[in-house]
């Protein structure tokens, strides 16, 4: 499996490199369009090479996805720590309620005459 890893890796590696290679021109990003720019008074712009504007692209992507996900699933994670306290609260309700008794005589009149406990 981690020979299918490195291979994977490599094979990634090498794609990177040619879209870099094929990609090389210079391009100018600007944040507004002209004609909003003059309007506003902003024409904040910056040069750089295709391939990092196209790697740029897929890594915000990449984490818009991952923030997407995150979110989505929030319920599930509420849910799972949800059942892990009521599981950890029976564990310990289980645990007393195997401990030997003090008590001698009934053990239902023994449940009823513990004091309930605080929420």
């Amino acid at each position: 499996m981690r020979y299918i890893r490195y291979a994977f890796l490599i094979v990634l590696a090498v794609c990177l490199i040619v879209v870099a290679l094929a990609n090389r021109e210079m391009v100018t990003l600007q944040l507004l369009p002209v004609e909003m720019a003059g309007f506003l008074g902003l024409s904040w712009s910056v040069t750089l090479p295709l391939f990092l504007v196209i790697l740029g692209g897929v890594v915000a992507g990449v984490m818009v996805g991952f923030i997407w996900e995150w979110l989505r699933e929030h319920k599930f994670r509420a849910e799972a720590v949800r059942q892990r306290r009521e599981k950890e609260k029976l564990e310990r309700e289980m645990k007393r309620m195997a401990a030997p008794s003090e008590r001698k005589g009934d053990d239902v009149l023994a449940i009823l005459d513990q004091p309930a406990p605080a929420r």
